[in-house]
């Protein structure tokens, strides 16, 4: 049996910045072990070669520079020279053409009817006749975009990448979706330019030689024996914070998903109900060697003929590479016989229902000794910067609140 302080559940961004941070606020390092299931650590952030260059297993992931914090704690293992910066081109697929995302702020760059044609669709929505907001995302897309970008792309999309009805997500994650006023879109359109807010990765970095999933491994290395590779979690003794019947914890940090719990341990009935609410969306990353003629980055696809939701052009900002990967919900996905990982967690939904869901399984856990972060212990999709920035605070006020006891 080993005695540590902390025990942390998953090498992705989160657990691995953990890890980090408490040794950095002065936890000895053998008092901090992470346990990984895969060989690798890195999570859904993971690379491996394929085609003679790097391709990111669970999609697109690349590093904003907006935080600066988590850029120094980064830089830290992959020095700021050993990464490309990038001013980022995602379009979407639309009417017959490629318009720059967000589309709001981009309508001007269809033809005059078609912008006319949205235009009047948006000043006819509810946000603008003054309806109160909806609860349900669905009806939230019309009320704000209006029924010609709800229906085009905003609703087939998200059918898409969800594989179930738009009126089971909750709205409470719209801080996430660019958000451009129909002034904003009013004036991109009579200007001939875009206005509003930019999404994330307006600016991005990328690594120049590897893929992303490099600056992880790095990470993991530089733990040394505080991490355990190939060690999935088998059993969990919530009496004596016991994982494996080997690591005993005065404290379990979970970064992995809550609804594999109940296959470790026993879950009382309320809290298992409230597990069960939590919906996750499988996602098939797929490997194209044809490159593209498209300065895109990314792209995005509504059309529901076409199985997968976005491209991802590697050949556009990975250093001597060919070639495409598309993102296809799981369910969706065709038979190939090209190069296909298969992600099984790879978003968390954002369900009605999904918020105090996660708090009852919070406050239960807290109640255990056992703290959940990140993307699957918030049940949150994070990117990684996000990811990143959480683990660190989470760093500071655990070792703060040992400070004042």
């Amino acid at each position: 049996m080993k005695k540590v302080k902390y025990l942390i559940l998953g090498g992705g961004p989160s657990g691995l910045t953990l890890a980090h941070s408490l040794i950095d606020r002065g936890v000895p390092q053998d008092q901090v072990v992470l346990l990984e299931k895969e060989p690798t650590v890195g999570g859904l952030c993971r690379s491996q070669q394929v085609d003679g260059a790097p391709l990111d297993i669970g999609g697109g992931h690349f590093l904003d520079v907006r935080k600066t914090d988590v850029l120094d704690f980064l830089f830290r293992f992959m020095p700021r020279e050993e990464w490309n910066s990038f001013d980022r081109i995602s379009r979407i697929r639309l009417r017959g053409q490629e318009i720059d995302h967000p589309l709001e702020s981009n309508l001007w760059q269809f033809s005059k009817s078609d912008q006319v044609d949205y235009l009047e669709s948006i000043a006819r929505s509810g946000c603008i006749r003054g309806e109160p907001m909806p609860e349900k995302f669905a009806d939230w897309v019309t009320w704000k975009l209006g029924d010609r970008i709800a229906e085009e792309y905003m609703l087939p999309y998200n059918r898409k990448i969800w594989s179930m009805d738009p009126a089971k997500l909750g709205t409470y994650w719209l801080h996430k979706l660019p958000d451009v006023s129909f002034r904003e879109t009013l004036r991109s359109c009579l200007e001939g330019s875009p206005f509003g807010a930019l999404p994330a990765h307006g600016t991005f970095l990328y690594p120049k030689n590897h893929g992303y999933g490099e600056v992880w491994r790095r990470m993991g290395d530089a733990l040394g024996d505080s991490l355990v590779t190939d060690c999935p979690v088998q059993s969990i003794d919530l009496a004596t914070r016991t994982v494996n019947d080997h690591w005993q914890a005065e404290t379990i940090i979970s970064t992995i998903p809550w609804t594999l719990w109940p296959g470790f341990c026993d879950i009382p009935r309320e809290v298992s109900k409230a597990i069960k609410q939590l919906s996750v969306v499988a996602i098939d990353v797929e490997y194209v060697p044809e490159t593209m003629s498209n300065p895109s980055h990314w792209i995005y696809e509504p059309d529901e003929a076409i199985s997968h939701h976005r491209y991802l052009l590697r050949s556009n900002f990975c250093t001597n590479a060919r070639g495409y990967w598309t993102e296809t919900n799981a369910i969706r996905s065709r038979p190939t016989t090209g190069f296909r990982h298969h992600n099984e967690f790879a978003y968390p939904v954002n369900t009605l229902g999904k918020l105090e869901a996660v708090a009852h399984v919070l406050a239960w856990a807290a109640g255990n000794g056992v703290l959940g972060i990140g993307r699957w212990g918030k049940w949150e999709h994070m990117n990684s910067d996000i990811a990143v920035a959480e683990a660190m605070g989470e760093a500071a006020r655990i070792t703060s609140e040992i400070t004042n006891k």
